[in-house]
């Protein structure tokens, strides 16, 4: 067998730090045939991990991918779903290979390695559904930051591809789950149900992903309400930023879905359409959260300019009030302290005293006054 075929089993992968979302990474394949295929993305040493699904509703198989005979999918005969999962994009002879054991068109391919490449769905008259989105999760919590993971579908008559990066977690880890324990409807149902149940699992941690925008808006809410001194506008500048960010790749899928539930779309059963009409509701709530959470961060980043100036002006206000009760104290002691040879006051022998109570009424009189007029 030649060495190039080697697949690594897949098994306990080694944490790797998620790479930064905001990372541009050069496109290699520029002024290059179209479908020429250029890995873009971070640099990954593991090697290419796989694992090779087979079931049906008596049957499941779970087995480590060694070697490229071990990909091809089940004879249709036999009634049985097969689910490749293909774990690291970066090892383009293999994806090559792959893509002509599975007869996949070269842009296809393209698309597959590409991790900047936008959400998209392409139907192929080759009877393949090709689907590429993004798999969001969270850097970190305070601030919030989002990273997006490139995940790509081949949907064929009796199987599915699956290719996603080389990241710490499987990203699929429940659906695979379920299929062991043949709990639900996946085992009985066929590749276009198992789609679904993939698209779901990204669906729902999006939801994860908008929980902890929440919380993040909520916890900034309450500090402007408090008037805490350590919320300031990068962070909530930084909260719009990642919500917008969610949304360019959330958007696409609507039109991706709609396009599934398409009558002429033979590679999605009329069994499975009800699914991916509840899915497509779903992604219409997450964009829904994510506008009103963006309407959200703009109203707090208004009402925290409010409030700040309104700070400053009450800071200015008692500055002011405070300037003018000493202008005519300051006026007072200023015409006592000429030195002219001549004063009758300062021959008084209580003239000190009086001075002091003359001050005093002016003071009581002037923050009467301010009471008065509601300036304090």
């Amino acid at each position: 067998m030649d060495q190039k075929d080697n697949i690594q089993p897949s098994g306990p992968k080694k944490p790797e730090p998620i790479i930064s979302r905001s990372k541009r990474y050069k496109r290699r394949n520029l002024l290059t045939s179209p479908g020429t295929l250029t890995y873009i993305g971070p640099e990954i040493a593991l090697k290419t991990q796989a694992r090779r699904i087979q079931y049906n509703d008596k049957v499941f198989r779970d087995e480590k991918v060694k070697s490229l005979a071990d990909c091809i999918p089940a004879s249709p005969d036999e009634n049985i779903i097969t689910w490749l999962d293909i774990d690291g994009i970066h090892e383009i002879e293999l994806i090559e290979k792959l893509g002509k054991l599975y007869k996949l068109h070269p842009l296809l391919l393209e698309d597959v390695v590409n991790t900047e490449h936008k959400p998209k769905l392409e139907m192929y008259d080759t009877g393949h559904l090709f689907v590429t989105l993004k798999m969001l999760h969270v850097e970190t919590e305070s601030p919030i930051c989002i990273s997006a993971e490139h995940v790509s579908f081949v949907l064929g008559n009796n199987y599915l591809l699956s290719f996603q990066e080389e990241l710490s977690n499987d990203i699929f880890e429940p659906v695979l789950n379920r299929l062991a324990a043949s709990v639900g409807k996946t085992r009985r149902n066929g590749p276009d149900y198992l789609l679904f149940a993939l698209l779901d699992v990204v669906v729902d941690n999006y939801f994860i992903i908008l929980e902890k925008f929440g919380d993040s808006l909520d916890q900034a809410e309450d500090q402007i309400i408090t008037g805490a001194e350590d919320l300031s506008l990068k962070d909530l500048y930084s909260l719009k930023r990642e919500l917008t960010m969610a949304r360019r790749v959330i958007w696409p899928l609507r039109d991706m879905i709609n396009q599934m539930l398409r009558e002429d779309n033979f590679q999605i059963s009329k069994e499975a359409i009800p699914y991916y009409r509840d899915l497509y509701d779903h992604v219409m709530q997450v964009l829904d959260t994510i506008d009103s959470y963006r309407e959200l961060v703009a109203s707090l980043a208004d009402v925290h300019l409010s409030t700040m100036s309104n700070r400053m002006n009450s800071v200015m206000k008692t500055l002011t009030i405070f300037s003018a009760v000493f202008m005519p104290l300051t006026f007072i002691v200023g015409i006592y302290g000429m030195n002219f040879d001549y004063m009758p006051e300062l021959k008084w022998h209580y003239g000190y005293f009086y001075v002091w109570g003359l001050m005093v009424v002016v003071t009581i009189g002037m923050i009467f006054y301010f009471k008065s007029k509601k300036w304090m």
